[in-house]
Parts: C-alpha cells; sequence; structure tokens
C-alpha cells in the first residue's frame, strides 16, 4: 500500500519539528539569542520555573538569558524522544526528552540535567515555531 499524501506531510513535519528542536539546543548551547529569538513566536509564553528560574513572554525571556545564562561555560543540550501527541497539520503539541550537562564557573566537574520540554507548535509563514514551551525538570545531578 502506497503512503497517502497526509502520511507523506506528517513526516515531513515531524522532521521540520524536530530540526526546530535541534535549533533551539544549538541556539542555547551555542548562546545566539536571536537563534533562540527564531524559534518562538512573537507573542510565545517561555516556562522555565521547574529549573527554578524565569517563565514569561519571548522577549523577555531572551533578555534573562543573554544576561544571565553566559555564566555557564559550557553546555550540551541532548534533544530525543521527539513525540507528536496531538497534530492537526498546522498546529502540533511536542514532548520531547532533554539531557543536558553543563559547567558551571569555577566548577571542575559537569553538572547535568534532565527531563522534558513540551511544546505548543505552529505553522506560520516562516515554518513550525514554538508559541508555548514549558520545562519539565526532573532530576540534576551536582546542582
Amino acid at each position: 500500500m502506497s503512503p497517502s499524501a497526509n502520511d507523506i506531510a506528517r513526516v515531513i513535519d515531524r522532521a521540520e519539528i524536530s530540526e526546530l528542536l535541534h535549533t533551539y539546543a544549538r541556539a542555547v548551547d551555542g548562546k545566539d539569542w536571536e537563534l533562540y529569538r527564531s524559534v518562538f513566536t512573537e507573542d510565545a509564553f517561555i516556562d522555565y520555573s521547574s529549573a527554578g528560574v524565569i517563565a514569561g513572554p519571548r522577549d523577555e525571556v531572551v533578555a534573562w538569558m543573554a544576561e544571565n545564562f553566559g555564566v555557564i561555560e559550557m553546555s550540551m543540550h541532548y534533544i530525543t524522544n521527539i513525540e507528536l501527541l496531538d497534530y492537526d497539520g498546522d498546529s502540533a503539541t511536542v514532548r520531547a526528552m532533554f539531557y543536558n550537562p553543563f559547567r558551571l564557573p569555577g566548577a571542575t566537574e559537569l553538572t547535568s540535567c534532565g527531563g522534558y520540554y513540551h511544546h505548543e507548535l505552529v505553522r506560520g509563514d516562516a515554518g513550525w515555531r514554538s508559541r508555548s514551551l514549558r520545562e519539565e525538570s526532573l532530576w540534576f545531578v551536582g546542582r
């Protein structure tokens, strides 16, 4: 049986959504705040409160990240197990696992954390973008 046009479109959307999440990781780890901003819609709400830091509108979070995340000497986000929980072609609810080793200032050993990213994604003229991100931090080692 040949795949339908809807099946093919869903595979393409999955690939584009995965690429968006990988762009998110590259932006954070590279401290590229304009690239980070591009992952989200203008009205996006981003919630990192489970990690004990900021929750707020996109531009407020970008400003906070630019001011505070720079002290982290290195980080390397791994985003895996990307699941489309709800999908209608122009919007998607996505849950993805993350693992993030990082080095805090003056530390000799790595700290790491892991959990889930919960995104509400929409497709616009520029492709898929996140209108909502909630980080669900489940564990920290060396915090």
